[in-house]
């Protein structure tokens, strides 16, 4: 386990990500077919694809809100690729049933092209079949105005633009419902509710020219060289001047130690790759706050703690400092599996920073806890005065490219005040009151036979859940569902309404024949200037229009022309009434200009709090034992089998549930049915490297997978999402209902 003095060693061995293979997929991509239309939309005046660092917009497809140039990465060409390839063909559809095409990997089902005309599914048939758009149009209409409005519900991801997402909240909200799910549900929830709850603002409080006046950054949870690149060049650059990385993550990934940027093609890639992690912990995973507890102990002890700043800027401070007085360096070490020593350690590291930027990413929510996980970090950055303050805060990494836009807007089940306040005005009612699903509440009410009508904006319902037997089962009994997509995904055809299953083409960020916005994980907005498709003899439309045009069959024209909406300046104006902090938003087609949203940056420690002051409090050590091989069942008394804690992970060749490559070479798990485990792991149950085994979990089992020896650490393993989810139980948090994907219980035994 690489940590404090060992870790050059690690660097030895010539580990490391990014570096060539990049520069050979752009030259592949930039040679394929698609290749000059590929470089086309990366020149497009449209946000990136990918994720929520992503680059374009105004400023062009390869520069940053700071103007800085070589700011793309390869993911974002993999996504676009994608986007470009031909339509699926008409045979497909006519000549292959359901039950066949439910035999498609996430990759196959990708690969069959783009969508470009409505589908139907009809209870009874074995295959979609084309439908017209008016029929559509009179069909969702009917399915959304029949039920009551806590029967009608929607989901949606962060592919699409802000006024889509706005338009989406407030035809439901209009409609009496808040039954607004969101991918976000399912990854950064405990980021927003854990931030709010401490600072008064659930996004980021760093920006990107905050980020380059930092001398530390403690990132924890996240593979940011495979789904963040951009990050790795603030990372490098950080390094370059001096500075302190610190990296917690129970696998150690070939990335976070060293990494090979084409933004320096002479420094970092001539070089064999930039040194990132000056420190890498490999906790027990679920751990981190016992590990955060750790580091702050160590800094009271050592008289590191801030108590003037913290005295000055935070309540409940006293609860906290007795809390990490009272826990004992045995309990804390029991739970995270690190040593006083390497805490103390990673704390004088910390210490000697003079602005520390706190990132993660899903390896922190991805559990029960996953809420006091991030207080856990936002307390740590108080108690160290790295808030409030130019090159120090709290930076939640986010990982579709308008996942936070959608919050923005209003997609939530946690509306906030001045925006319900502002809607209700422009409504003319009141909002109703009824909670809405998230959703694995949206699951859930719907395996209970309590949703009627659901339409999917993006994303992938069932690929994304735990559980997938559940999953299914629970879109089955929902009477109509309405999937808004690019192309076919596992959902589709996993995930079918009881009565009806529409499956409608939409144009992509680039091809969108108006202009649209989005918005950055760091609070940045984007403008997208519009397009066109290749999808020659397409029959198409922009979410937007369809949104507006169903807004306006069960709404009509009061209190607001709905119809007028399929106009997105006009959605935009209501955005700039009605949004906090999206007021430059109204004029943004004729001025051009990008923003940051207000209200978010905190340049001084002040907070929008009741009080104006951060909230600290104490966050409990989690329980982190797991079951005995009787737990799983089915164990013959011979059987040997080895628990352990299963990480989910994607691999460097996917972006969400969709997969473009089978494997990972990083990781050396070279297709998808592996299971990255500690060699010593091995060795101790009797079990050999590269030997076929059964994974077992509380809600399924996976058989023919092979054992890969890794980095990761003892008593816990790695497989890939969403293959995976077969295997866990929906365990959530219970404050944020994020599921715990990266700590699932398992039985590996020999198959």
């Amino acid at each position: 386990m690489p940590t404090g003095s060992d870790l050059p060693s690690a660097l030895e061995d010539g580990s490391s990500g990014g570096g060539w293979p990049l520069i050979d997929g752009w030259a592949r991509a930039t040679f394929s077919p698609t290749g000059l239309r590929l470089w086309q939309t990366l020149s497009h005046q449209s946000a990136c694809l990918s994720c929520a660092w992503g680059t374009g917009g105004q400023n062009g497809g390869f520069r940053d809100e700071l103007g800085e140039p070589l700011q793309r990465c390869f993911k974002s060409v993999e996504a676009i690729q994608a986007e470009l390839q031909p339509a699926v063909p008409a045979e497909v559809f006519a000549g292959r049933s359901l039950a066949e095409l439910q035999q498609l990997s996430s990759a196959e089902c990708d690969r069959l092209g783009r969508l470009d005309r409505p589908l139907i599914h009809r209870a009874g048939s074995t295959h979609y079949e084309p439908i017209s758009w008016e029929e559509v149009h009179a069909l969702v209409a009917e399915a959304f105005h029949a039920p009551a409005p806590a029967r009608v519900a929607s989901y949606s991801s962060g592919r699409s633009s802000n006024e889509a997402a706005y338009l989406l909240q407030l035809l439901l909200r209009a409609r009496g419902c808040n039954n607004l799910a969101d991918c976000s549900d399912l990854c950064h929830a405990p980021s927003t509710i854990g931030l709010t709850r401490v600072f008064g603002s659930g996004t980021s409080m760093v920006n990107l020219e905050s980020l380059q006046h930092a001398d530390g950054v403690v990132l924890v949870g996240s593979n940011a060289p495979a789904n963040h690149p951009r990050l790795m060049n603030e990372l490098i650059r950080l390094r370059e001047r001096g500075g302190t990385v610190i990296v917690i993550n129970p696998v150690l990934e070939a990335g976070l130690l060293k990494f090979g940027s084409p933004a320096f093609p002479i420094r970092s890639m001539l070089g064999g790759g930039s040194e990132i992690a000056s420190l890498f912990l490999q906790p027990i995973p679920g751990s981190d706050t016992a590990v955060f507890l750790g580091i702050q102990k160590a800094l009271l002890e050592r008289g590191a703690i801030d108590l003037a700043f913290v005295k000055a800027h935070a309540d409940d401070w006293q609860p906290l400092l007795e809390q990490i007085e009272s826990t004992s360096w045995e309990a804390i070490s029991a739970c995270c599996g690190l040593s006083r020593e390497e805490l103390e350690h990673t704390a004088a590291r910390l210490a000697a920073c003079k602005a520390v930027v706190f990132a993660w990413a899903m390896g922190i929510t991805h559990h029960a806890n996953g809420t006091a996980n991030v207080q856990a970090i936002a307390n740590t950055a108080l108690l160290t005065g790295n808030v409030g303050r130019p090159g120090a805060g709290t930076m939640p990494i986010r990982g579709h490219s308008n996942v936070q836009g959608f919050g923005s807007m209003g997609v939530s089940v946690h509306l906030r005040e001045p925006m319900r306040l502002a809607l209700e005005q422009l409504l003319g009612r009141p909002l109703s009151r009824t909670p809405g699903y998230d959703t694995r509440a949206l699951i859930e009410a719907a395996e209970r036979g309590e949703v009627d009508t659901l339409l999917c904006l993006g994303g992938n319902l069932f690929g994304a859940n735990p559980d997938s037997a559940q999953a299914q089962r629970a879109l089955g009994r929902i009477d109509t569902i309405a999937y808004l997509a690019t192309k076919p995904k596992t959902g589709h055809f996993h995930g079918l309404g009881a009565r009806q299953t529409l499956l409608l083409p939409v144009f992509n960020r680039f091809e969108t024949p108006h202009r649209t916005t989005v918005e950055s994980g760091n609070n940045w907005v984007r403008l997208n200037e519009p397009g066109r498709t290749h999808l020659r003899g397409g029959d198409l439309i922009s979410e937007v229009a369809f949104l507006a045009e169903l807004a306006h069959r069960l709404h009509g024209s009061e209190p607001i022309d709905w119809r007028c909406l399929q106009d997105p300046v006009y959605v935009r104006e209501l955005i700039a009434r009605t949004v906090p902090g999206y007021g430059a938003i109204a004029d943004i087609d004729a001025s051009k200009r990008e923003f940051e949203v207000a209200g978010r940056v905190f340049q001084e420690p002040r907070f929008p709090t009741a009080t104006g002051r951060a909230q600290l409090a104490a966050t409990p050590l989690p329980d982190l034992t797991l079951p005995s091989p009787e737990h799983f069942g089915g164990l013959a008394p011979c059987e040997r089998g080895l628990v352990l804690s299963l990480i989910t992970a994607r691999s460097y060749g996917q972006h969400n549930t969709v997969v473009y490559k089978p494997g990972d070479s990083y990781r050396g798990m070279t297709h998808r049915e592996t299971i990255l485990v500690n060699p010593e792991d091995l060795v101790a149950c009797g079990l050999r490297a590269h030997q076929w085994v059964t994974v077992q979990g509380e809600a399924g089992q996976l058989e023919g997978i092979e054992l890969i020896p890794g980095s990761v650490r003892r008593g816990a393993a790695l497989m890939f999402y969403p293959e995976a989810n077969v295997l866990m139980r929906a365990v959530s948090d219970p404050e944020s209902g994020t599921p715990a994907f990266k700590r699932v219980p398992v039985l590996v035994r020999g198959a």
